[in-house]
């Protein structure tokens, strides 16, 4: 049994134990919900977008799935918690979560100073750089100053645009990574950058023999569970089952049956 999961067991037992004794005047179970602040009993209440894949979508069954949802999933179970996802939209997630109406969310959000300053994140659960992907044959490309004077397929909404126009590429325009790839292939642009993360889903479901990572970025990204400051306690816990998670081999299986390899670290 975990250490959480013992943990949580004995403040119910306790619990339990003053209520038949008369101690428990008010009723309440001063179960692991109490003990942790969560909205509704025992229930860890988690917010994610539900069309994001891989890490929270439908499967042809709609059933919802993804790296994220399963990770979610593991923690509630070590912490001896029902689990219950309310899919919301990612531009109302974080307004949700300041209103009380889930506990946490798990949809890949950055740990950024600015958001630091209005939140607490649990210990990170994936770990990305962005990479720099050629064709297979390339052997001019071999670093981001390489991309001085190439084409570059980027969306113009992603922080990977500044990238590639900062190295000295021109970019051709693309809804997504599906659209730069395909241009890549035909040869019509030289590169793409985009998170490794992408690339690595990429690789575990489709042909990747026609494309290849020529350099990635030295500055990671981090994403983590999320929680307003007064549920500090939960971040404790689930940083507690997180640690579990990794130690007995679970975030390096799910991140293998997502990613083809760990990315948890």
């Amino acid at each position: 049994m975990s250490r959480n999961r013992a943990l949580l067991t004995v403040t119910a037992a306790s619990a339990a134990l003053l209520a038949l004794t008369g101690c428990g005047s008010s009723g309440e179970s001063g179960g692991a919900g109490d003990e942790l602040g969560l909205v509704s009993g025992d229930k860890l209440i988690v917010a994610t977008e539900g069309t994001y894949r891989p890490f929270s979508y439908h499967d042809e069954t709609d059933k919802l799935v993804g790296y994220d949802v399963e990770v979610a999933e593991a923690v509630a179970e070590n912490l001896g918690l029902e689990i219950e996802f309310q899919e919301t939209q990612w531009d109302a997630i974080f307004t949700g979560l300041d209103a009380g109406r889930f506990d946490t969310i798990a949809n890949q959000v950055t740990i950024t100073p600015e958001r630091e300053e209005d939140y607490v994140f649990s210990t990170p659960y994936t770990v990305s750089t962005g990479v720099l992907v050629v064709a297979a044959d390339n052997d001019d490309i071999k670093s981001f100053a390489d991309l001085d004077g190439k084409t570059s397929a980027q969306s113009l909404t992603s922080n990977w645009n500044d990238l590639a126009k900062e190295s000295g590429a021109t970019v051709e325009a693309v809804e997504g990574w599906a659209q730069a790839v395909a241009l890549l292939e035909q040869g019509r642009v030289d590169a793409t950058i985009n998170d490794s993360l992408t690339y690595l889903d990429y690789a575990n479901t489709d042909d990747a023999s026609g494309i290849k990572v020529a350099a990635e970025t030295d500055e990671e990204s981090q994403s983590a569970f999320v929680v307003t400051p007064e549920r500090q306690a939960l971040a404790t816990a689930i940083d507690g089952a997180l640690d579990d998670l990794r130690a007995d081999g679970t975030l390096a299986e799910l991140g293998d049956k997502y990613f083809g390899e760990d990315v948890s670290e």
